[in-house]
């Protein structure tokens, strides 16, 4: 399927959102994502189904100041 992850087409296997952040190897913690400028929580993420054409915006914490 057809996705847009920061902007940027991808064409993806996954059918949820836990399975696409398993396919761009996202670390445990310090990342948020949303789905057409929705936040989804990651307790929700194996559950949460992608559909063709949605935008996925990944958000990672960075340290600094």
């Amino acid at each position: 399927m057809e996705i847009t992850v920061n902007n940027k087409a991808l064409t993806t296997e996954a059918r949820t959102l836990g399975e696409l952040a398993a396919e761009l190897s996202l670390p445990e913690k310090g990342v948020a994502v949303a789905i057409d400028n929705k936040m989804v929580p990651r307790t929700a993420w194996a559950t949460t189904a992608l559909n063709e054409g949605e935008a996925v915006i990944i958000i990672k914490a960075a340290c600094g100041g």
